[in-house]
């Protein structure tokens, strides 16, 4: 039997028994369940009223994997495994198997919050699907589980792809730079290593200034400056009160 269930386990059973010419035992092995249960499902004595739930549409399973079970009696399917998570479970142990996604996300936004600092709410809430009234209450600890929730990578859990934490950690650097707050060599660190892992050319640099500096010095040295000044400062007083005139007619 196999070692982990898909979500929903007996509602999964259900849409398999109604969508699929799986065998009984291959229904059961997948879903964790007895072959004697799955017989009750089909004929309408186990889980009446319960709702089919698609493990394909819900990233649990492979279309492939049943093709080959329905071509081979003896086939048994795997629950899929979740390709974002490939070499995240090294060095986390076992992989997390979610129970549901409502509990998954005050885990990934901890995490986010402990190791993204730089990621606004509304960053946060667009990766792993969330509202700002929720991630305030992480931020501020004073969300109802606090205590009971540790911080766990949203690409191990499924919420979003590594590319897309990747890019949402840019975005917020850049902002960062562009208000001119200066970035940790932590979040430095980051950005570099999400620019690698993207295969990214770096952004073109902002203007250093110099060039507004040759200006400035070429303005300086101009002597055209100072005659300026003085015949500005030199006017006779009745042509200027024309200038003045002028402007009001106009």
């Amino acid at each position: 039997m196999s070692m982990s269930k898909p979500l929903m386990a007996k509602a999964t059973a259900v849409w398999l028994v109604d969508n699929t010419t799986l065998s009984f035992a291959q229904i059961a092995d997948f879903c964790g369940m007895h072959e004697l249960e799955v017989q009750g499902i089909a004929d309408g004595d186990v889980a009446t009223g319960v709702k089919g739930f698609d493990p394909i549409a819900n990233n649990q399973l492979d279309p492939i994997e049943i093709e080959r079970a329905q071509a081979n009696p003896l086939y048994r399917m795997k629950l899929k495994f979740n390709a974002a998570a490939v070499g995240e479970e090294k060095r986390r142990g076992p992989r997390y198997t979610p129970l549901s996604k409502r509990q998954d996300r005050p885990a990934a936004i901890l995490w986010l919050v402990k190791f993204h600092p730089e990621l606004s709410d509304g960053a946060i809430g667009k990766l792993v699907g969330t509202t700002k009234p929720t991630i305030q209450s992480i931020r501020e600890r004073t969300h109802w589980n606090i205590g009971s929730i540790q911080p766990i990578d949203p690409v191990a859990l499924g919420l979003c792809k590594q590319s897309e934490l990747d890019a949402a950690v840019q975005v917020a650097a850049r902002k960062k730079a562009a208000e001119g707050s200066v970035m940790t060599d932590d979040e430095r660190r980051k950005l570099v290593s999400t620019e690698q892992s993207l295969g990214m050319a770096p952004e073109p640099k902002l203007p250093t200034g110099l060039e507004v500096f040759g200006d400035e010095e070429k303005d300086e040295s101009s002597p055209a400056d100072f005659s300026d000044a003085d015949s500005f400062f030199n006017l006779p007083a009745g042509s200027h009160d024309d200038e003045d005139e002028d402007d009001s007619h106009r």
